[in-house]
């Protein structure tokens, strides 16, 4: 499989917001409708759900804007 390097720069992009994510869960912008409860930050677009009450955090899917 040859990994190219725009993967290779995706893949630690991701890596950087996972790791802000899990610093301070409420940076996400809170998602509405359908998707309420849960939140979405840009990379492509990383959704993710947090439970404060658990302090647990979910990831839920990545995607391009034009998937949605």
């Amino acid at each position: 499989m040859i990994i190219s390097k725009r993967n290779e720069v995706d893949k630690a992009k991701i890596k950087k917001q996972v790791e802000k994510i899990l610093d301070n869960p409420d940076i996400g912008k809170p998602m509405r409708y359908g998707r309420k409860g849960t939140r979405e930050v840009y990379v492509a677009r990383l959704a993710y759900s947090y439970n404060p009450k658990e302090n647990k955090v979910i990831f839920l899917d990545i995607y391009h804007k034009d998937g949605q």
